[in-house]
């Protein structure tokens, strides 16, 4: 009979192919590496990350044309355009696109000097169970999660310092002045389209595109896991 046993045995290995067996050996190591990672672990690794991609999106758009020479580009809001594209005809103004453009990226790379502890401050709040959740989760989900969570408030924080920086760049005075010089047109509607929501929202697009970037980064590639924290909870 024992013997009977270990045919059978033999039998259902011999059919099990070596990918086969390698799969479920994979599958038993990240159960055990899961079950080793305690919630604390988790959450700062987690937190860790976050961090990363914020400082890393900070320094890169907050550089000297750092969303001018970028993909994050802030362009012309849609209301806006019509005005320029009327007022550019007028002598004086031929060039108000590319220099508004120009102001509005320079106000945001201003601002995004100063959105760091804003950002480290939502990130504190990231709960145990979240972050188990957001472990398991795409290879954006940390950074889904920070916007869901901050966004508002971000923006409500960051209003300001992009008024602010508008103003530094003197953009605001200059979109006013190129406002009044298209009212003054004959037959046109009136028209005064805000800059400041515009470049909040696209400077703040930038900086959750540029951290999901460098989450990706972390959850893919074991070379930019630089902490034995971030190796233990994403792997080596």
């Amino acid at each position: 009979m024992k013997s009977v046993y270990l045919s059978l045995l033999f039998l259902i290995f011999a059919t099990i192919s070596n990918a086969q067996i390698k799969d479920l050996f994979n599958k038993a190591k990240n159960t055990v590496s899961t079950i080793n990672k305690n919630d604390g672990d988790i959450g700062a690794g987690l937190k860790e990350a976050l961090n990363n991609g914020i400082e890393s999106a900070v320094n890169q758009l907050s550089a000297e044309k750092g969303y001018l020479d970028s993909p994050y580009k802030i362009l012309i809001p849609a209301d806006a355009q019509k005005v320029i594209d009327k007022v550019k005809k007028i002598p004086g103004f031929q060039d108000v696109e590319t220099k508004l453009v120009q102001q509005m990226n320079s106000a945001a790379e201003i601002a995004a000097k100063k959105a760091t502890p804003i950002f480290v401050n939502a990130i504190k709040q990231m709960s145990f169970q979240d972050a188990k959740a957001i472990l398991s989760g795409q290879e954006n989900a940390a950074t889904t999660y920070l916007e869901s969570t901050s966004r508002k408030p971000l923006y409500n924080e960051f209003l300001p310092v992009i008024q602010s920086s508008l103003d530094e760049v003197n953009a605001r005075t200059y979109w006013k002045s190129v406002v009044n010089a298209y009212n003054s047109i004959p037959f046109v509607k009136k028209m005064n389209p805000e800059l400041d929501d515009h470049v909040n929202n696209k400077a703040l697009d930038g900086l959750f595109s540029l951290i999901a970037i460098k989450e990706k980064g972390i959850r893919t590639d074991v070379n930019q896991r630089t902490s034995d924290l971030l190796k233990k909870v994403f792997g080596t």
